[in-house]
């Protein structure tokens, strides 16, 4: 019988500080729904959105993937908030189901979600609710602590509150009591670890907030917790299953973007060396985060995990994890029996329900 091929629209680049990223997402995704598994069921339409917000016509969207122009040479058309969705209304008639391989804020935070939302169309990966509060660390670990789910201490402020001298000081002290040195300073809505920082002394905080708020108006400060990196996936909606658990293992003091994009600096261990139990504790653990917060279809989860006290604690859920050539949450899949071209068939076949 004959079966009609789904147009799927792959979204990729954006507005965003890791536009970059998104792009190299973007281009392992349509190499695996081009697969000859996936051939015969789909045709991949992907749609370039530029630096300033601009959504690119599908065969220019098309040569970005195919040509690898660098990021930097091909802005098309030049900031236009008027015409920024031009193309958008053309190009979502000809889409059944969109694929978001799309990073930071406006890509991942519930705004396209809401514009995918109002076309109709299914789409890869959480609703708006979920996208939001994966993207905000400070209302994704309120949420946690309300589910009482394992976590670092945290406290957060907002950017103004820099310009306030005696909330600075109480802010500092509660720092040196609660949080105690060495802390990471985060924006609240941002990934990859752009914008983050630790800090040993109080002038290294001083210095970390004032650089997360470059990138966020909201900023969170976090109790480092020394222990292994871990990482967990998760896939479905009505029922969902967690991928074995990975390790991450770095050159540098932590986690950075550059070790997380740079094949020198750090690698996976799949599976992680861990017992049974500990292993299905924090499957079971990644589970619940992302039904905590309402995320589904695919994510996510990290973890730090201390061996002598084998206590886990949840780092944070990441609602549209990457898929470039060193990023964690395909690698797992594959390692628990889901190939790349195979996983992301079946984040279609989710997202249709």
């Amino acid at each position: 019988m004959y079966r009609k091929k789904a147009t799927v629209g792959l979204v990729f680049g954006g507005n965003s500080s890791e536009h970059d990223v998104s792009i190299k997402s973007a281009k392992t995704i349509y190499n695996a729904l081009s697969d000859s598994y996936n051939r015969e069921r789909f045709i991949v339409n992907p749609i370039y959105i530029n630096k300033y917000g601009f959504w690119e016509e599908t065969e220019y969207s098309k040569s970005i993937l195919i040509e690898n122009k660098n990021s930097n040479n091909i802005i098309k058309h030049y900031k236009n908030p008027i015409n920024n969705l031009t193309n958008f209304s053309k190009e979502s008639e000809k889409i059944d189901i969109w694929f978001p391989a799309l990073h930071g804020p406006n890509g991942e935070d519930g705004v396209i979600q809401g514009l995918f939302k109002l076309t109709g169309k299914p789409f890869v990966g959480s609703g708006t609710l979920g996208s939001s509060l994966g993207m905000d660390k400070i209302a994704m670990k309120s949420i946690f602590k309300s589910f009482n789910l394992p976590q670092a201490r945290y406290i957060y402020l907002y950017k103004e509150s820099l310009l306030n001298n005696l909330f600075m000081k109480s802010f500092l002290k509660q720092i040196e009591e609660k949080i105690k040195y060495p802390c990471f300073v985060k924006p609240a809505n941002l990934g990859s670890s752009i914008g983050i920082t630790k800090a040993y002394s109080k002038e290294e905080l001083i210095k970390g907030i004032e650089i997360a708020a470059k990138y966020d108006a909201r900023i969170i400060v976090e109790k480092n917790i020394k222990g292994r990196e871990l990482e967990c996936g998760v896939l479905g909606k009505s029922i969902m299953k967690s991928s074995v658990v990975g390790e991450v293992k770095f050159h540098t003091d932590w986690y950075t973007y550059q070790s997380k994009y740079n094949e020198n600096q750090s690698r996976a261990i799949i599976p992680a060396d861990l017992t049974e139990d500990i292993s299905k504790r924090i499957q079971k653990l990644a589970i619940d985060a992302c039904k905590a917060i309402n995320a589904f279809g695919l994510a996510r989860v990290d973890f730090f995990y201390q061996e002598n006290t084998e206590e886990i604690y949840l780092n944070e859920v990441n609602t549209l994890p990457g898929f470039t050539e060193t990023s964690m949450y395909p690698t797992l899949w594959e390692a628990s029996g889901l190939k790349l071209e195979k996983l992301v068939a079946t984040l279609i076949e989710i997202a249709k329900e």
